[in-house]
């Protein structure tokens, strides 16, 4: 019986050991749920009929809410249509990842370590400024970003230091962290309250066993909890890929949905 520590989260080779293609219980995770992902959505796509049934409707359902209320709220006309795949990508994604942490066997998040985060993060930031770049132009980007209309010129040489950092650091680790964060304080919650219900069982004794219901019970809401988080996140990261991508379009004028669907 071991207290949780980051340690966790950074665990030893056991395949390939010394090889560049060793292989950690994390890493091995995130290849287990990519290709769960994988054939899940390869089934539900060859399943697929004009009257969906129960598991077709529901993933219809949550391709829908991305589109409407995702990407075409934060993204201008037209340009919200390309951007559907990529945001679909990462919610659903992001979802799975975050729900291996409550699978028996993982008992960790895909996500809960730095690599699969920055890695969307990074894929957000990069479509931000080619939108940006393409749109507005190299330099004509670089001058929205740091210097902002309606502040004094006097004050550009404060400001636009601070929203150089914020474009190439703040926004990118922000967005990495957030859920980093969420995802490591989960599976300590979960493996403290099991780690209790265990020490009061078997190792503390009477009347100590008697709090081992109510560290179960804490341990089955965190479960449940986490299933809450994990579409939580997975939805935060979505909507913060497409408002910040939107924002390269910022000063473009929307027309009607119905325009973009014909």
């Amino acid at each position: 019986m071991e207290v949780p520590s980051i340690s966790d989260f950074m665990p030893e080779p056991f395949l390939f050991v010394g090889t560049i293609f060793e292989l950690n219980r994390l890493q091995l995770i995130r290849i287990i749920v990519t290709l769960f992902i994988i054939v899940f959505f390869s089934l539900v796509a060859k399943k697929s009929k004009i009257i969906p049934g129960r598991l077709q409707s529901a993933v219809e359902i949550v391709f829908e809410f991305l589109r409407e209320q995702i990407v075409y709220q934060q993204i201008p006309s037209p340009y919200g249509k390309k951007y559907i795949p990529m945001i679909t990508t990462i919610f659903c994604a992001i979802f799975f990842f975050n729900l291996a942490g409550i699978v028996p066997g993982f008992n960790l998040a895909a996500s809960a370590g730095i690599g699969i985060p920055l890695l969307f993060a990074l894929w957000v930031f990069v479509q931000y400024w080619k939108a940006g770049i393409i749109k507005h132009g190299f330099w004509g980007f670089l001058r929205d970003e740091l210097f902002p209309k309606g502040v004094p010129p006097f004050v550009y040489p404060l400001i636009a230091p601070v929203e150089l950092a914020q474009l190439l650091v703040v926004k990118p680790f922000s967005l990495t962290i957030r859920l980093l964060a969420n995802m490591i304080s989960g599976h300590m919650l979960l493996a403290l309250c099991f780690l209790a219900t265990q020490f009061f069982i078997f190792q503390a004794g009477f009347p100590f066993i008697l709090f081992s219901p109510i560290t179960f019970v804490g341990a089955i809401f965190f479960t449940l909890f986490e299933i809450f988080v994990a579409a939580l996140q997975a939805y935060i990261f979505a909507l913060l890929a497409a408002a910040y991508i939107g924002l390269s379009y910022k000063e473009e004028t929307s027309v009607s949905s119905d325009e973009v669907r014909a």
